[in-house]
């Protein structure tokens, strides 16, 4: 600072104006730090005196400003001090209620220290660096666009490591040092940018040498150098974990993942191949100190945040749940230490009589009407300008002559001529701004005068108002259809590009009045007001916006008003002629009724101090009470703290006059602090200690209680000294022991004049309180207000309460009115008041005070994180109790590391003082908060934002695992073994029949003659071409639906030859060898595939690399070539010339291919003879597929199978030559290729092929060929469906117009691995309902790699049909059938028929015993079509044995069965089948690989992503998987990066919510990312991968703590 020695008072006054309105504007966050400086130095540089000064010590601590034992400290001290000072008093906003105190700081520190001892880290999130560019530009450095070189990065990338709480100022250094460099070794630098954080310096030039970090403290762990492998083993990981092992620690992860997904990617080069042994596996690897391994930096991050989680959770928890199934979750048991208040019944509290005075008025108007005519010259009211100077005074004539001319315009002249547009008892909106009382005034007592009823409100500056709909919701109980205003202001209000005024957001239709003098009739001399005396007829609304938002209007009695003006002069003794300096709002609460109502009644001069000219002049009012020998003066907490601060530049004042100093926010438990430093600070310009008066109100009960003036030299009155944790519960306790956690609270006085007051319990029947018991406030008394007005309901339980004793009785007759206060009634009668209803949060059965909370926030050091005044606390309700969200407005200039040191400082602190986790601190960039008019933060809008993901966080913490004490206990799983409970007797198992179920028979076959004389494909299609050589088997379409080519049998057959003499010659096969055939979807691919039968090889069909992206799927065929053996490769001359380009070198080795062959022109030859296998058990080609969990797995099919599978199809869909059928999907592996190149052969139908990537340059394509050949069987994938659904989905009427009808067709079977997503088949049926799709035409089919078409809906048989399961159940193993739309229940859809020849049965895969029908098990099948085994290199027979022939522990011991590894059930239906028994259906859960053990439960990963999906419109994907018991989410955004943040708590919300399981990573990723193979099935697995190798490049990644 370059002004340390300047002395400022000596400045002119203009430059201490305008330091002081710059300081302001840097607290209010209305300038950054750096255009602060900018313009002080400015300011000030006519004035420094060039001197050398040392360099300011960062270890100064700022004086504690607002104890009592320190004079304020001399005018010579460092500037620098005092700015350090200012700072923390500074704020705005009527949040702001200034919570400081020393005694709350010390406990903060002192909480805060005990915390540094644990030196507990906290993993701080990753964020890409772009993800939110904060608000002023010139503060931020200009995101990093290089990815930068590798050594670079490991240096700049921010480790996660948040410090254990080192000492304030200490010399912080990089996190870098606490994390060991060879764990970031392994990062790639492709993520470099993204994780740098916000905050830091420049991004150093590649050049200079980078810094070496010694690590300060001890490592988290200290990895070994990774290990080199062979280069195969590279891509290769452990085998398959067979279902029993489930229990193994989680499985290793290799250090190589994919890239992220171009084209759809069937398999990186991370897969695990079936069968590999697996101590190759072990390739470069990291171990923690427990086995688990561990990948770079995303490792140590959840390695802390275990380490955090394993802290002891506070409250200790009782096993209260026990495992049944019907959930509850209870709250804990209470512990039986908690305090309990023990006191007597509380006795109603008597006010001092309301005196009777002869010349108070029959009603406010007739006050006014006196004034007006007596004392005419009299000064009513003083406004101010801008710059705080009086701008114009109003007297009581002017005020009395413009309010009749108003009444009179209102009721005479608004209509034609003789029409009445106002009637007595009509509301009217008074829109008048802040800065403009006079008007407002004169809008009131004219409204009085006519009798109708002024309902004011806040001006609506533009239709994205906070609150703006509520405050219709207002106008609209009320009956409101006309505003008045002023001219100023209308021409301010937001307008229609044709001038109009803009109809806000649920307001009704208004009509505008503009109220200035010049607009008004003069009423005819005859013409009087009419002044009733006061009844019970409403005389005003006031608004009252309530703790969800609503805002309703309390109607105020003409009575209660004039009562209640009695009642406060009667208590505040005024006196006729005073002078009252008015800071508050003077259009509703204290600012009304002391400033416009009472200061009438006794002719008193108000002076409004608005609150534009406190932001621009903080000492305003004070100097206004020195100017004017005021002798009141009506404030706030925050009028107090802006007086402090600004109080320097003023000298010469004195508040000598001051006979009361109202607080109007003195029942805030905070205020006292600020009361004491005011009084501290301006004792020695005269301020009285006794003039100080606080109370306490609110809009239904008016004024509760105020203190009053005291008598000088008498003592003041005690103060209260609370335990924060009594008060949790209910109960005053002196606190005495734990400094820490006390609460320190001033009286507001007496009960008013002529009131009667009770304390009751503020939940449930209203309860008298015992005497040391906190309660709501209720109030009897003439001066309150009278009801919700339109709101007869809510109007009951608030306005008409009677009070019960402790016997349910009632104690009187008297109606008593809710102040929505909490409080007690101390000695002498006092009242205290320790919080407000709407601030109340009730967290597992203990009571917290917001205010309480916000002011712990506020006492963590350093505040320069936030603004003082922009902190938000509520509580949603989650998984059936409250959470506690904090949301603060960020500084510009506060860093990453800043930020996220003072949340979690905020965390520990709340934890230790107030003995309740917080559920969510997020920090949002500077003045993005909804606010209210007078600048505080809307607490409900902010609420509403942050429950439906608007609020845009730039930080954010989630504490789930901390707060959330009320999960279920997790299960215990029971011994496995057979108990006496499986004893089978018949078909039934334990009582239940056996869940096991079977297709119609094979053996009844009418053509068996040919399939005896064809027992292999092969023979069927020379029949074929000898008996009907002409006969079109297949037809290949185009984008453009044109016919690009056919297949006659004859055609089909003579191109097999070709090949397979090929074969012979050039690739010199032997028989039984392994050919590989990589062709695109089509025609060749098929004649490849006879051809390799003709020859007697065995075919291997493998996806072709896509030539866009080869890095990414080259290496998978590689794999598979290396891993099949092949001898050879058969394909185009395209795909040839990529195998051996240079791109392709760049990921493979292309000199090791084996013999390639191109099929596209062969020369016309016949092999000598065509192979006829030995044996019908002779494999017939391999089917090589990627499964979900990543695990490459190949499998042999014999020829029998072939026929078998084959022919059960041929029965299910009544498959015959003159049929036809459309197939739209990948004819790589499974039944998408059975249907594509054997089926048509076998059975002789003719298939239209169409290939899926077609589709891209033509949605429709599939749907009109349906419609062109009226085909009536169509199969296709669920990428095609999804394709369709969302790509035509709207154009349902432009394919109508261009003749597409699906009434054709009869049955839509999609083919998949999975259970079905019927989410989407319903969506597809429903859709295209409008082009004549019947609703019964879609269903599904299942395969596994055991048997490739277990279940497969085909032509007859009853429609698949769909049930509700129970989730809870599900998870605990059972099945639970619930009605549609139960809580918690999950719909799932039958897999189809099971096709002829299958039976299936449902085991337990832990004790391999069969299951009874409601149960969840292991599907397991039986059928000539199972494959023969894996294919393996090293044919570990244990492996394929456990998989293809199983026996059942128990029950059927001989039946050989095949494991699908697939979780399902079965269930007896009341439909009946072909053969007229009762129908049995197969439902598909999930892969038992999949299922994700989670608190001893089992949870399918698709049922926590499709509620992830749900949580926001901006998530377009997610994926879920586990790493060392956390479960973690990857979400992809599609919306702007800043929504990122928003998803967090969104997200954990609802996996808590629905799932009852706490997220413990939520990362978010960019669309794309998360790997999806070629049949649409999320790679979940890889995800992981590339997750713990680092390798997403997230945009964010949150550590729920």
């Amino acid at each position: 600072m370059t002004d340390r020695g300047l002395d400022l008072t000596a400045l002119p006054k203009e430059v201490r104006d305008q330091l002081a309105e710059l300081d302001l504007e840097l607290s209010e966050g209305d300038i950054t730090q750096k255009g602060y400086e900018k313009k002080r130095t400015k300011l000030l540089a006519p004035y420094i005196i060039q001197t050398p000064v040392a360099p300011p010590r960062n270890d100064v601590p700022p004086p504690a400003p607002s104890s009592s034992s320190q004079a304020p400290p001399p005018a010579s001290s460092s500037r620098y001090r005092e700015r350090r000072s200012r700072r923390t008093h500074r704020g705005g906003g009527t949040r702001d209620d200034r919570y400081r105190s020393d005694v709350h700081s010390e406990a903060v520190q002192a909480a805060l220290a005990k915390h540094k001892e644990e030196k507990m880290a906290l993993p701080m999130p990753t964020k890409r660096r772009s993800t939110y560019v904060q608000s002023p530009i010139e503060a931020r450095t200009p995101p990093d666009s290089s990815s930068g070189s590798d050594d670079e990065t490991s240096v700049r990338r921010q480790s996660s490591v948040v410090a254990p709480l080192p000492p304030v100022n200490a010399n912080l250094q990089s996190p870098d040092c606490w994390i060991n460099r060879s764990a970031q070794g392994s990062s790639t630098s492709s993520s470099a940018s993204s994780t740098l954080s916000h905050g830091e310096a420049k991004p150093q030039p590649q050049s200079q040498p980078q810094p070496q970090y010694k690590p300060q403290y001890q490592p988290l762990y200290q990895p070994p150098e990774p290990r080199r492998a062979a280069a195969v083993t590279d891509m290769l990981a452990q085998s398959r974990i067979a279902p029993s092992e489930n229990s193994a620690p989680p499985p290793d992860v290799t250090a190589v993942a994919p890239p992220a997904r171009g084209p759809r990617v069937d398999l990186p080069n991370n897969a695990v191949v079936r069968g590999m042994s697996r101590v190759q596996s072990r390739s470069s690897m990291m171990e923690t100190a427990d086995g688990v391994p561990v990948s770079s930096r995303v490792s140590t991050k959840i390695q802390q945040l275990l380490n955090t989680l394993k802290r002891p959770k506070r409250p200790p928890l009782s096993e209260f749940f026990t495992d049944d199934s019907e959930e509850i979750v209870q709250v804990p048991q209470p512990d039986p230490n908690t305090p309990k208040p023990e006191g007597r019944q509380i006795i109603p509290v008597k006010g001092e009589p309301l005196g009777v005075v002869s010349n108070w008025p029959p009603a406010l108007q007739a006050a006014l009407a006196r004034w007006g005519a007596t004392q005419g010259k009299s000064p009513a009211l003083t406004a101010l300008d801008i710059t705080g100077k009086p701008l114009y005074t109003l007297t009581y004539g002017k005020l009395w002559s413009r309010s009749v001319k108003l009444a009179y315009t209102l009721l005479n002249k608004l209509g034609n001529k003789n029409e009445q547009i106002l009637k007595p008892g009509d509301r009217v909106a008074l829109v008048y701004p802040n800065s403009d009382p006079g008007m407002f005034w004169v809008a009131f007592y004219g409204c009085l005068l006519a009798e109708v009823i002024p309902v004011p409100i806040e001006v609506p500056l533009s239709r994205k108002d906070a609150g703006i709909s509520q405050v219709g919701f207002l106008l609209g109980s009320c009956g409101v259809g006309l505003a008045l205003t002023s001219e100023i202001c209308l021409k301010g209000l937001p307008k229609t590009p044709t001038g109009e005024i803009l109809q806000f957001k649920g307001w009704p239709r208004m009509k505008w009045v503009i109220t200035d003098s010049k607009y008004l009739t003069k009423p005819s001399k005859d013409w009087q007001p009419h002044i009733p005396t006061a009844n019970t007829e409403p005389a005003y609304i006031e608004y009252k916006a309530s703790k969800e938002g609503t805002v309703v209007g309390v109607a105020v009695s003409k009575v209660a008003m004039l009562t209640h003006c009695q009642a406060l002069t009667q208590a505040c003794n005024y006196c006729e002629g005073e002078t009252l300096v008015n800071v508050l709002d003077f259009k509703k609460d204290m600012g009304l009724w002391h400033g416009v109502l009472t200061s009438i009644m006794n002719r008193i001069h108000t002076i409004s101090v608005p609150y534009a000219v406190m932001k621009a002049c903080p000492l305003s009012w004070v100097q206004r009470v020195h100017i004017h020998k005021a002798r009141v003066a009506l404030v706030k907490c925050r009028d107090l703290h802006w007086a402090m601060m600004a109080h320097r530049d003023q000298r010469d004042i004195s508040l000598a006059s001051l006979r009361m100093l109202i607080v109007a926010d003195g029942a805030n438990p905070w205020s006292v602090s600020s009361c004491d430093a005011f009084l501290n600070l301006f004792q020695p310009h005269g301020l009285k200690p006794e003039v100080i008066c606080p109370c306490a109100a609110s809009p239904e009960a008016m004024t509760v209680a105020i203190r009053r003036p005291g008598v000088p030299g008498a003592p003041l009155p005690a103060r209260a000294i609370l335990s924060l944790s009594g008060l949790s519960h209910g109960a005053i306790r002196v606190n005495t022991e734990d400094k820490n956690s006390a609460l320190t609270v001033q009286d507001v006085g007496h009960v008013m004049p002529g009131a009667l007051m009770c304390i009751v319990k503020p939940d449930g029947p209203p309860q008298l309180c015992k005497t040391d018991e906190i309660g709501e406030i209720i109030i009897n008394s003439r001066a309150g207000g009278t009801m919700y007005y339109g709101l007869p309901g809510l109007t009951k339980n608030t306005f008409e309460v009677i009070p019960v004793n402790a016997n349910g009785v009632p104690i009187g007759e008297i109606p008593f009115v809710r102040s929505g206060l909490l409080g007690f009634v101390g000695p002498g009668s006092l009242i205290f008041v320790v919080g407000k209803i709407e601030g109340l949060l009730m967290v597992s059965g203990r009571r917290h005070n917001a205010d309480d909370l916000v002011a712990t926030a506020l006492a963590v050091e350093p505040v320069k994180t936030v603004y003082r005044g922009r902190i938000a606390v509520f509580s949603v309700t989650v998984f059936y109790d409250e959470r506690v969200v904090i949301v603060a407005e960020q500084r510009p200039d506060a860093s990453e590391e800043d930020s996220f040191q003072w949340m979690s400082r905020v965390l520990q602190a709340i934890d230790s003082i107030h003995q309740v986790g917080l559920y969510c601190l997020a920090l949002v960039p500077a003045n993005t908060l909804p606010k209210t008019p007078l600048g505080g933060i809307h607490i409900s809008d902010t609420k509403q934002f942050f429950l439906e993901g608007n609020l845009h966080p730039c930080n954010i913490l989630m504490c789930p695992h901390t707060c959330v004490t009320n999960l279920p206990k997790p299960r215990q799983k029971q011994p496995v073994g057979v108990g006496p409970a499986s004893v089978m007797v018949g078909n039934l198992v334990a009582g239940k029949r056996i869940a096991q179920a079977a297709g119609r028979d094979l053996g009844m076959i009418e053509d068996q003659d040919l399939v005896r004389k064809h027992q292999y494909l092969t023979e069927a299609l020379q029949w074929r071409a000898q008996t009907d050589p002409d006969h079109v088997l297949y037809v290949l379409l185009n984008a453009k639906g044109v016919t690009v080519g056919t297949a006659t049998c004859v055609q089909l057959h003579k191109r097999a030859e070709k090949i397979a003499a090929a074969l012979t010659e050039k690739g010199s096969i032997n028989t039984g060898e392994n050919v590989v055939l990589l062709y695109p979807p089509g025609i060749d691919l098929i004649a490849a595939f006879y051809g390799c039968l003709y020859a007697g090889c065995v075919p291997v069909n493998v996806r072709p690399p896509h030539p866009q992206n080869l890095s990414a799927t080259l290496p998978t065929v590689r794999m598979i070539i290396d891993v099949s053996k092949a001898a050879c490769i058969l394909t185009t001359q395209n795909l040839m010339r990529t195998l051996r380009s240079k791109e392709a070198a760049a990921s493979v080795n292309i000199k090791t291919w084996p013999t390639i062959i191109d099929t596209d022109d062969l020369p016309r030859r016949r092999p000598p003879q065509i192979y006829k296998p030995p044996t019908a058990e002779m494999i017939a080609y391999l089917d090589f597929s990627v499964s979900t969990t990543g695990m490459l797995t190949g499998v042999k099919i014999s020829h029998a199978a072939v026929s078998a599978l084959c022919r059960s199809i041929k029965l299910q869909c009544e498959l015959y030559s003159s049929r036809q059928i459309a197939i739209c999907m990948d004819p790589y592996c499974g039944l998408g290729f059975v249907l594509w190149c054997l089926a048509s052969v076998y059975s002789g139908h003719q298939s239209v092929l169409i290939p899926p990537f077609e589709l891209e340059s033509c949605l429709s394509l599939w749907l009109s060929t349906l419609s062109q050949y009226r085909i009536r069987d169509t199969f296709c994938s669920y990428s095609v469906m999804e394709l369709c659904t969302k790509g035509l989905g709207t154009q349902t009427e432009s394919l109508r117009a261009r003749g597409v009808n699906l009434s054709c067709v009869r049955s839509c079977v999609v083919i998949a691995e999975e259970r079905p997503r019927l989410a989407l088949t319903q969506s597809f049926s429903k859709l295209f309902k409008d082009v004549g799709l019947s609703s019964r035409a879609v269903s599904t089919a299942f395969g596994s790699r055991v048997n490739l078409a277990i279940c497969l809906q085909g032509t007859t048989g009853p429609d698949p049909c769909t049930v509700y399961v129970d989730m809870k159940s599900l998870r605990h193993d059972r099945v639970r059938l619930v009605e549609r739309g139960a809580p918690q229940s999950l719909p799932l859809m039958e897999s189809g028929k099971i096709l002829p020849g299958v039976r299936v049965i449902i085991v337990n895969p832990e004790t391999r015993g069969p299951l009874g029908d409601s149960h969840l098990g292991e599907i397991w099948v039986n059928s000539p079509h199972n494959a023969s085994g894996y294919y393996t290199i090293y044919g570990e027979e244990s492996l394929q044995a456990d998989h293809f022939n199983t026996k059942l522990s128990f029950g059927d011991p001989h039946t050989l069965w095949a494991r699908t590894g697939y979780l399902g059930f079965v269930k007896r239906t009341e439909l009946l089948d072909a053969s007229g028994d009762r129908h049995d259906a197969l439902f598909v859960v999930g892969s038992l690989d999949e299922t994700l053990e989670l608190r001893g439960l089992r949870y399918h990963p698709i049922d926590i992503e499709l509620s992830v999906s749900r949580a926001h419109r901006s998530i377009a994907e997610s994926a879920v998987f586990t790493w060392t018991n956390l479960l973690v989410v990857v979400s992809e955004l599609c919306g702007s990066e800043q929504d990122a943040l928003d998803l967090v708590p969104l997200i954990t919300n609802v996996v808590l919510e629905e799932h009852h399981l706490i997220v413990g990573v939520v990362v978010i990723v960019d669309p794309g990312v998360i790997p999806i193979n070629s049949r649409g099935e999320k790679q979940r697995m890889h995800l992981r991968d590339s997750f713990l190798a680092d390798q997403l490049d997230p945009i964010y990644v949150a550590y729920n703590m």
